[in-house]
């Protein structure tokens, strides 16, 4: 038998608040009565539903398949310890059994069969139907997950206030104490302590707390994670210290329960890469840096603090998580290795609303980072990536738009990192001078200047070399809407898409809007 999938990144509803609700009625009639989690509700009548059970789930059954059993009571016996021995292998986290129409009460071997393979059993009346069941378990699920990004904005907030205090490292330790309920400390790969917060660690804890220091501070992965009784560790490189001696790692032991800690212990990683940072950089770029954000935040034009960040080229990451991960934007951050991140808004439900599961956070817009150039960007487990070419601070708008649209082909192609191609001076686009490809473009698309959605359609349908389907993944539509926007497309500029040679001329005219479209944003910047 596969072993059963991760818990989803919802937060889990314990079985005892569903036992809580009266409206339901549920009475626990076997198995462990403590800390026993639902993730979600899945109904089978199978008399083998293991293949559809993804772990974590509440099966609810009315005992339908108990007819199919032939050979009196121990044969229903041995089915019945069966079945529950499977359920249990399956990562189930519970089973409730439904009263009527088949069967007036719980079987009594099936209630001997959970005790023995430790599976809670719920009795679920007659009168509570099983989507009432699941209804409640989702409602659940929908605010406690209001609370938990309620809690993750708290946490940001005290941390930025306590990176802004004297002493900066120290107040984001005690904040970050505070928000996890547990210790939280500073580590060298030697193992020495440069800071500490929160309650004092046992000695297996803080040697394997050392541990993970060095592991992720002599080179390799950017974060690890280890857990022992009663608590869950995790370690994060300070991507400002670098490597070696003078590294240093955030270390959290924190509450093996409480999944928010982990995304909350990476913003504080953020944080305190920030704020550790400059010890490594000469003392004129980090203060030439720090101007330069002071300049932009108080309306500077991009060009006018760009002398300060010096000659420095930068490229664009844009990045969606794909489902197999809850890895945290912070964490991106740390493995890409910059604390230059925006994690996009996060999309909240209101408690008690809707009948599916809540969004993820960054669910609105992909996070998207800036990096060095001169940094290397790989693919990363996890993530889905679009990186754009080199720019300087002046084109950033325009790299930001290339990494969208590298992201985009990366999705439709299911590529783990896509970079755009960037033409070199002999490439064909050299041969015509750019007035002129830029006159003859706006010519020959004019009919789609009121539809600025067909232009990015056939922006994409023709980078994906006409697949529906990629297009569709790419812009997040149905590909019927693809069909008819291409279609509509043709009809307004009275041609054939079907011929090469159209679709080659329509790709060079569109690749010039966007050169016009980099140019004439360098050129508002330029001016008063």
């Amino acid at each position: 038998m596969p072993p059963p999938l991760p818990p989803p990144s919802t937060p889990p509803v314990p079985l005892a608040e569903l036992l809580a609700r009266t409206d339901l009625g549920l009475r626990q009639l076997a198995g462990p009565r403590e800390g026993v989690a639902i993730h979600w509700v899945h109904t089978s009548e199978m008399a083998d539903p293991v293949p559809y059970l993804l772990g974590g789930e509440m099966l609810l059954t009315a005992g339908v398949h108990l007819a199919e059993v032939s050979g009196g009571a121990p044969a229903v016996d041995a089915y019945l310890d069966g079945y529950a021995a499977r359920t249990v292998a399956a990562g189930a986290a519970a089973l409730g059994f439904g009263i009527a129409p088949v069967h007036d009460t719980v079987p009594p071997a099936l209630v001997a069969a959970c005790d023995r393979h430790g599976l809670p059993l719920v009795e679920v009346p007659a009168g509570t139907p099983f989507t009432a069941v699941e209804s409640a378990v989702w409602q659940a699920v929908t605010q406690a997950r209001h609370r938990e990004l309620t809690r993750l904005s708290e946490a940001q907030r005290a941390l930025a206030a306590a990176a802004a205090r004297p002493e900066p490292a120290a107040a984001v330790l005690r904040a970050l104490a505070r928000h996890v309920h547990g210790w939280t400390a500073l580590l060298a790969p030697d193992g020495a302590v440069h800071g500490s917060a929160g309650p004092r660690p046992t000695p297996a804890v803080r040697a394997a707390a050392g541990r993970l220091a060095q592991i992720v501070g002599s080179g390799g992965p950017s974060s690890a994670t280890n857990t022992l009784p009663g608590a869950s560790l995790s370690a994060y490189a300070l991507t400002g210290r670098g490597h070696g001696p003078q590294a240093l790692a955030l270390t959290v032991a924190a509450d093996p329960h409480d999944p928010p800690a982990h995304t909350i212990a990476g913003v504080a990683a953020v944080l305190l890469s920030l704020i550790t940072g400059p010890a490594t950089e000469p003392g004129p770029a980090a203060a030439g840096h720090c101007a330069a954000l002071v300049r932009l935040l108080l309306g500077a034009r991009p060009d006018e603090a760009a002398p300060l960040l010096g000659p420095r080229l930068w490229s664009v990451v844009h990045a969606e998580r794909r489902r197999d991960t809850t890895q945290p934007a912070a964490g991106l951050a740390a493995a890409l290795g910059t604390p230059l991140i925006d994690p996009g808004p996060e999309r909240t439900a209101a408690p008690g609303t809707g009948s599916g599961p809540p969004a993820a956070p960054d669910a609105d817009r992909p996070v998207r980072a800036l990096i060095p150039a001169e940094r290397e960007i790989t693919a990363q487990p996890g993530w889905t990536l679009g990186v754009s070419p080199p720019a300087p601070v002046t084109e950033l708008p325009a790299a930001d738009r290339h990494a969208a649209a590298a992201l985009r082909r990366a999705l439709a192609t299911r590529s783990p990192l896509v970079r755009p191609h960037a033409p070199g001076p002999h490439g064909i686009t050299s041969l015509v001078a750019a007035d002129d490809a830029r006159q003859h473009a706006r010519a020959l698309l004019a009919p789609l200047d009121g539809a600025p959605q067909l232009r990015t359609t056939l922006h994409n349908w023709l980078s994906l070399h006409g697949s529906w389907d990629r297009t569709a993944t790419a812009l997040g539509i149905h590909r019927n809407t693809v069909r008819q926007r291409i279609a509509r497309t043709a009809a307004l500029l009275d041609t054939d898409l079907d011929d090469p040679d159209v679709r080659m001329e329509l790709w060079f005219a569109l690749r010039a809007l966007d050169r016009d479209t980099s140019a004439g944003h360098r050129d508002n910047t330029s001016t008063d």
